[in-house]
């Protein structure tokens, strides 16, 4: 049995139904145009223009509006939920290098240990690492590949 799968790729794309319009945006139009249809029927002219004015505006922005890439009312439902409910947020920095003093008897029993250096791989081994990942382990790496040569031209080290 193949153990590969199919992932689906562009899932953050909307389906688009006509031209450039998506299903959402059509959606929202026709219910704009809906609320323009009953504040036409149910408002003198004057009132129907400050209204059908501020439902357009409304509908543009929940319609065709992106902030950071997603669009406008799941950044309104964001800010909404924010505000409802916030949440203390704290950066914590990690010193990447070792810092050591010198502490007097007292300060030994409550110190924390210090952080010790993070050793980083060079980006050689990291392009290796991501071919591997990519090409999904058929490509075994470079020592590796030395290996089955060595055995398959019968070369001594």
């Amino acid at each position: 049995m193949d153990n590969r799968f199919i992932v689906p790729q562009f899932i953050d794309n909307e389906n688009k139904i006509w031209g450039p319009i998506t299903v959402r945006q059509f959606v929202i139009c026709l219910v704009g145009a809906l609320f323009i249809f009953i504040s036409y029927k149910l408002s003198d002219f004057t009132l129907f223009l400050f209204e059908g004015i501020f439902v357009i505006i409304l509908v543009v922005f929940l319609a065709f509006y992106r902030v950071n890439g997603a669009p406008f009312h799941i950044f309104a439902l964001n800010v909404v939920q924010t505000m409802k409910k916030p949440r203390i947020r704290v950066w914590q920095k990690l010193y990447i290098k070792m810092q050591v003093k010198k502490l007097n008897k007292e300060d030994r029993q409550t110190a924390v240990a210090p952080v010790v250096k993070k050793s980083f791989l060079p980006s050689r081994k990291l392009s290796e690492l991501s071919l591997i990942i990519d090409t999904g382990g058929v490509y075994k790496g470079e020592a590796e590949a030395n290996k089955i040569n060595n055995i398959s031209f019968n070369v001594k080290s």
